[in-house]
């Protein structure tokens, strides 16, 4: 499956459990406010749950597979990747979704962050266009 729009993404981000992934996005603005690719991978890290049953290392491929077109390369890579790293990024995003899961803070509502999913589209599609 491959993500073509914003409003795509956003069912399927209200198909998910999406306060965990909420407080990750929040996490990431608070700790990087300017790096919004990185608050967007928070965000958007767990919908391979949704795309089909798989082992944790399938499911990160399938949603970064998805997210690809829409969000670009380094969503992808930031969502894609497992195993060992020494990426700051990558540590980063981690410790945002091991925070979240023992955060008890109200994160928002998942419409808050429309505004960043379009800004982040709309920035890859004037990339693709470019190349």
């Amino acid at each position: 499956m491959e993500l073509r729009s914003v409003e795509e993404l956003m069912d399927l981000l209200y198909a998910c459990r999406h306060q965990r992934a909420l407080r990750t996005a929040a996490l990431l603005r608070r700790s990087r406010p300017a790096d919004k690719e990185l608050q967007v991978a928070g965000l958007v890290h767990d919908i391979g749950q949704l795309l089909g049953p798989a082992e944790e290392t399938a499911r990160a491929d399938r949603a970064a597979q998805a997210v690809r077109p829409l969000l670009g390369e380094r969503v992808h890579h930031l969502v894609r990747h497992h195993g060992p790293t020494t990426d700051e990024d990558l540590l980063r995003l981690r410790e945002a979704v091991e925070e979240s899961g023992s955060a008890g803070f109200d994160a928002g509502v998942l419409e808050d962050w429309r505004a960043v999913l379009e800004l982040v589209a709309a920035r890859n599609s004037r990339l693709e266009t470019v190349d």
